[in-house]
């Protein structure tokens, strides 16, 4: 594989939902996870990373090298990781480097691998064998490069509680529908902060590409387009930045928390990305301060997003003026 990556980079990431759920807890009835002590949106970052999979598995034509993703066998059943791995035809550790190099989710996210042990007991002197002399397996953990912390909302938020009725029978002898149930958000308003570790990568020897992260950064935009089912449908993508150092094992870091939604309205009232402003006046003010440390700054920025420095309306564009920048190519 050619360009992989040499440089530390970090990504913000704004993106809204109107009337939808953005991350269900299923141990509490499916509900939007929220704060309790601040009642803030909260999705964790493996909601994210099966945005990013099921775009590019789904939309993008790359269902072949996506490793984590549902596989419905003939009975109906789901094939299990472990009947993946032996489909790849993985049984020792020096095989595994074919999953990480064929698999772009793997590349990006890491995984751990488990393989089965041998039923015969014999010494084994060399510690990267699968196989010990009690007869059990033994995993491989890729820690990702790509790591992101749970997203969170900008402001408060209200769940809503709808309830509604099916037209068809839900089963044999009845004669009407039954009621269905859902709790939403009104709208929420999530930044997503996460990092792109070129050490993880090397380390482990996860050969990480240019051209991995431009499918990242795709997935992730054009994905919470393509969010639309019947509780997801409402996410719109909003700024998506990638900041990318040239001082080695350096990041400014939180970036998440340089920026706010300024609004003259009740956190609850909020309804549409035009009832605020995004103030990014933090964020710029720290890329300014660490601009001989940055080689360059990818972003992408949604057209009814409205951005303020210092409780004036800008433009992205004079922001980041005076550094390399690139448009984010979705």
């Amino acid at each position: 594989m050619s360009n992989i990556i040499n440089n530390r980079s970090e990504i913000l990431f704004l993106y809204d939902v109107c009337y939808a759920n953005p991350n269900g807890d299923p141990v509490d009835e499916n509900k939007p996870r929220i704060d309790e002590e601040t009642g803030l949106n909260i999705v964790t970052d493996v909601r994210l990373k099966r945005t990013i999979r099921d775009y590019l598995n789904n939309f993008k034509g790359l269902e072949e090298q996506i490793f984590v993703k549902e596989i419905v066998k003939e009975d109906g059943k789901q094939k299990t990781r472990e009947e993946r791995i032996e489909e790849e035809g993985i049984k020792e550790v020096k095989d595994v480097q074919k999953l990480i190099e064929k698999y772009i989710d793997l590349r990006l996210f890491g995984a751990t691998i488990g393989l089965k042990g041998n039923k015969s007991k014999r010494s084994q002197k060399n510690e990267t064998e699968q196989v010990e002399s009690n007869g059990k397996g033994t995993s491989i953990t890729w820690t990702g490069p790509i790591q992101f912390k749970y997203g969170r909302s900008l402001h408060k938020v209200n769940i809503t509680y709808i309830k509604g009725t099916t037209v068809m029978p839900s089963g044999e002898g009845r004669e009407q529908g039954t009621f269905t149930e859902k709790y939403l958000l009104p709208y929420s308003l999530i930044a997503f902060y996460g990092i792109i570790n070129e050490n993880a990568a090397k380390n482990q020897n996860i050969p990480l590409t240019e051209e991995d992260v431009d499918l990242l950064l795709e997935g992730m935009w054009n994905g919470t387009k393509n969010l639309m089912s019947n509780s997801k449908m409402g996410h719109m993508p909003r700024f998506l930045l990638q900041v990318i150092y040239k001082e080695k094992n350096y990041q400014m870091g939180e970036l998440d928390k340089r920026i706010k939604f300024l609004h003259d309205i009740e956190d609850e009232e909020i309804r549409d990305i035009k009832d605020g402003k995004i103030d990014i006046t933090e964020l710029a003010e720290g890329l300014k301060r660490h601009k001989d440390k940055i080689e360059s700054i990818r972003f992408i920025a949604d057209e009814r997003a409205v951005f303020a420095v210092n409780n004036n309306e800008c433009m992205i564009d004079d922001v980041l003026k005076d550094f390399a920048v690139e448009k984010i190519e979705v």
